[in-house]
């Protein structure tokens, strides 16, 4: 019996491999709304809103933040809300214009004005207060103070 030679089959199956597309393992990519997630920090929602909010978990989120603004959450968080401070500023004031309470909530934060109490107590002088004044002058005195009469 003779013997054929094998034909070799090697080139053809890496070329036939080679030629389709390779199937990818593993779970899809989330697609998060970056424009939805940017309203959720102006929002001041927290990690945890807004991964429920957006289906998917704490490390899917930090890893979007990464590929997308090429930075962590909390980074990306700070930046963003200050959209959402500046826009609640902007309403507080124009409720100021109406409310006497948000009018003087605002001066008191913004403007350092404070509520001043003056309490102001008398006393029947019936000779105790004298003579606690006295002592208390006397001591003064005694310490190297100056009384002015």
């Amino acid at each position: 019996m003779a013997s054929t030679p094998k034909k070799s089959t090697t080139k053809k199956t890496a070329t036939k491999q080679s030629s389709k597309p390779k199937k990818k393992m593993g779970r899809p990519k989330k697609v998060i709304d970056q424009r939805q997630f940017e309203t959720m920090c102006g929002l001041q929602c927290t990690l945890e809103e807004v991964c429920a909010i957006l289906g998917v978990t704490d490390n899917t989120l930090n890893t979007w933040c990464k590929e997308t603004y090429g930075t962590t959450f909390s980074e990306v968080f700070a930046q963003k809300r200050a959209l959402g401070t500046m826009s609640l500023r902007r309403a507080q004031f124009r409720l100021a214009e109406k409310s006497a309470a948000m009018a003087i909530f605002l001066g008191k934060n913004y403007l350092g004005q404070t509520d001043q109490v003056e309490t102001k107590i008398e006393f029947e002088d019936d000779g105790f207060i004298a003579a606690l004044k006295g002592q208390a002058q006397e001591t003064f005195k005694d310490a190297g103070g100056v009384v002015e009469e």
